[in-house]
């Protein structure tokens, strides 16, 4: 191991993929970091129509899990009937290049799978702009 890497491992109590995984690699977390940065989805039910093969106990439980690491913020309405809103907080908006690179990922190298004609394409040519970049 180079020297250099020796003195940084040894200041770390883990590694930082590892990390950022076991904050957004359970089941669905992902999916609704896409809805709630992408589409701007921020209701429950919004979620749990368009996160195909989720259901109403994993979506709670993922939202609470979400909210607990601050990736998302949790409304509560006093209105009848109560309405709840889900946001995304600054530290949950550093994930949204994570998923736009995912996306062009995929995209460009899995078009097969993603595209009904199999062709890549850009960010650009799906979104119709480039992702804002995250300093």
């Amino acid at each position: 191991m180079p020297q250099e890497l020796k003195v940084i491992s040894d200041q770390m109590k883990c590694c930082p993929v590892d990390n950022t995984f076991k904050i957004v690699g359970k089941k669905f977390t992902i999916h609704i970091l896409r809805n709630i940065t992408i589409l701007h989805q921020n209701r429950f039910n919004q979620f749990l129509e368009s996160i195909e093969g989720i259901n109403p106990k994993t979506l709670s439980v993922r939202l609470k899990e979400m909210e607990k690491s601050g990736i998302l913020k949790r409304k509560v309405y006093n209105e009848t009937p109560i309405r709840i809103e889900y946001s995304v907080t600054e530290k949950g908006k550093a994930l949204k290049p994570i998923i736009m690179q995912m996306a062009a990922f995929s995209m460009q190298y899995c078009s097969c799978d993603v595209f009904k004609d199999g062709k890549p394409r850009t960010i650009k040519q799906v979104f119709g702009k480039e992702p804002k970049r995250t300093p």
